[in-house]
């Protein structure tokens, strides 16, 4: 029998190869891409469609994410409990989401019952007709769902900080409002759809123990002829943020027992050649539990449970954010220990013991990040969204590694610039 010293500690080792698998690619015959990763000994399927139809492309608040959420609210052949009753039948379970950019469905379900949902989420995806009296109940259910997180100092905070970046009559600066609610009728879906909802401005991933059947399925519901209205016509509409001039912005809550502070900035955008190295720079500095942030003014100084910083990417630019939630007397102090902290990184060299913690956490929160089907799905459905190349993964893994005390510096100084941040305070005044 083996013994095991425990009062050993264990060797830390770098991770010496970093490869993600590449789907297959494959063309269905009506022209939309199929990515398949076979992975995986359970017999669970996992099929994404990538819609590309977001919040960028919308004419008003909300529409793009009624749009998506309104599918499984009835079809031609199937109404809403029907849609539910049988997806549950067969133990599937439906996903539907937007974001900036994209529209995404997902499907997860038992192979040997695939053939039978996927013919329910084609109906789904294909043949929506966006009834009125469920629409007013999912509207109504988010109008109070609205009421419930503006009284949250963090979500305050989070969207005066858009607000204050890009201005109120950009999309990443306008958030819906109370009467836009009422606003969102069947018909401004339906155009909606029509604009982006086709087999031409769509691509397809399917991920889990994924056999011939199952692709064969996929190809006969959504790659078999063409679907959709293809007469409509994507604009990439241009938008140019108007920046607040305030370097500090108060919104009063007084019943707030807690104010949240969120600091930020314009950034870089994933394609930036210093962007990977940047994100070296910004999880030392507030993006894990033993960054400079944490353990300054958490563990040090006791003024908030939590605080973090990182970078928040958009389609052609990025954010800067510092967010925390602290007593209202610590606002004044918390950011003058972020600042401190921004000074440090700019004039002193980082000791190589804690890089190199930086480097094996951020190593090894990608290993932990991919090791499944399902998120070899999400890795990939990323660099398309992200408009990113298929190296990019290779190139991350590069830059931690090669990222040195001087690089840190270097970026610090070039992109900490505290006279380009806002302040933006959502809480009670002291």
């Amino acid at each position: 029998m083996i013994t095991v010293d425990r009062t050993i500690v264990p060797k830390i080792r770098q991770i010496e190869q970093f490869s993600i698998p590449q789907p297959e690619q494959m063309t269905m015959r009506n022209g939309m891409p199929l990515h398949v990763i076979r992975a995986g000994s359970e017999d669970v399927i996992r099929f994404d469609l990538i819609i590309k139809g977001g919040q960028l492309h919308q004419t008003l608040p909300l529409q793009a994410l009624f749009t998506n959420r309104m599918l499984r609210e009835g079809t031609r052949t199937m109404t809403s409990s029907e849609i539910a009753e049988r997806l549950d039948y067969y133990g599937a379970w439906l996903d539907l989401s937007s974001s900036v950019n994209c529209a995404f469905v997902t499907l997860y379900s038992l192979g040997k019952y695939f053939p039978k949902t996927v013919e329910i989420l084609a109906s789904i995806i294909k043949e929506p007709v966006f009834p009125e009296k469920e629409l007013r109940v999912v509207t109504e259910a988010n109008k109070h769902q609205f009421l419930v997180n503006n009284q949250r100092v963090d979500v305050l905070a989070r969207k005066q900080l858009n607000r204050s970046l890009f201005g109120v009559s950009h999309p990443l600066g306008r958030y819906a409002e109370w009467e836009d609610y009422d606003r969102i009728h069947a018909d401004v879906l339906k155009d909606f759809y029509a604009c982006h909802y086709r087999s031409d401005n769509c691509s397809a991933y399917v991920s889990g123990k994924v056999t011939d059947e199952i692709v064969r399925c996929i190809e006969e519901n959504f790659g078999d002829e063409a679907w959709g209205a293809s007469n409509h016509t994507v604009y990439n509409r241009i938008f140019t943020p108007e920046t607040d001039q305030r370097k500090r912005v108060f919104i009063e809550k007084e019943d707030a027992l807690q104010s949240s502070l969120k600091i930020g900035g314009f950034s870089l955008s994933r394609q930036h050649p210093d962007y990977l190295k940047l994100r070296v720079l910004v999880t030392l500095f507030g993006g894990y539990f033993g960054s400079r942030l944490m353990s300054n003014i958490r563990e040090e100084k006791g003024y908030t449970y939590g605080i973090g910083a990182g970078l928040v990417a958009y389609p052609d630019t990025g954010i800067l954010v510092i967010s925390t939630e602290t007593a209202n007397e610590y606002i004044e102090p918390v950011i003058t220990e972020v600042y401190r902290e921004m000074d440090k990184l700019r004039d002193e060299y980082v000791s190589e013991e804690e890089l190199t913690m930086v480097r094996n956490y951020m190593l090894g929160d990608m290993c932990r990040s991919y090791e499944s089907a399902f998120s070899l799905s999400d890795a990939w459905i990323f660099i398309e969204t992200a408009g990113l190349d298929k190296e990019f993964f290779v190139r991350s893994v590069a830059s931690i590694r090669d990222t040195s005390a001087e690089d840190i510096r270097r970026l610090a100084q070039k992109y900490f610039c505290k006279e380009n941040l806002i302040e933006v305070v959502a809480g009670k005044k002291v």
